[in-house]
């Protein structure tokens, strides 16, 4: 006896978004690695080596592939959590810029300090710098994820 199994199309869209919001991740994630591999808001050390400190290295290397991986995984949450708010330009944008703030809020302000046994939710240069970069983030995922939408043709949506 076979069983037929119904999803509904917004539910149907999810690993359609997740695809989606990979893509977008790494678009954004490069647009900001960019910026953190040229801003040097503290010792004349680039940002992208501060991420590699995560890991207890300082190679610039190591930055970028942990930096691309946390990248990736913020596209899919994004494409999966707002795939269906973000298939047109506008409210992508602005949705991806909110959530550039809000994982600077976690990342850089919080989880990444509190890793390095550094202060958290400090204000200053480094963290200033930071906003910028997760807002060029969030800018370019959004910006990719509503394009991918449009050039797919497919406004699930609705």
């Amino acid at each position: 006896m076979a069983t037929t199994v119904h999803a509904s199309p917004k539910t149907a869209a999810i690993p359609l978004h997740a695809v989606w919001g990979a893509v977008a991740g790494l678009v954004g994630g490069i647009g900001m690695g960019i910026w953190m591999s040229v801003s040097r808001p503290m010792m004349d050390t680039a940002m992208i080596t501060m991420v590699a400190g995560l890991l207890g290295s300082t190679n610039a290397f190591v930055g970028w592939l942990i930096h691309l991986g946390i990248a990736t995984f913020a596209g899919i949450t994004f494409g999966v959590v707002l795939g269906q708010l973000a298939q047109r330009i506008a409210p992508a944008v602005i949705l991806g810029l909110v959530y550039g703030a809000v994982w600077w809020t976690l990342g850089a302000l919080w989880i990444m300090p509190a890793n390095m046994g550094m202060p958290v939710f400090t204000w200053n240069d480094v963290t200033a710098s930071s906003l910028g970069a997760h807002l060029v983030f969030g800018l370019l995922a959004g910006a990719t994820f509503a394009g991918i939408a449009q050039a797919m043709g497919k406004d699930t949506a609705r």
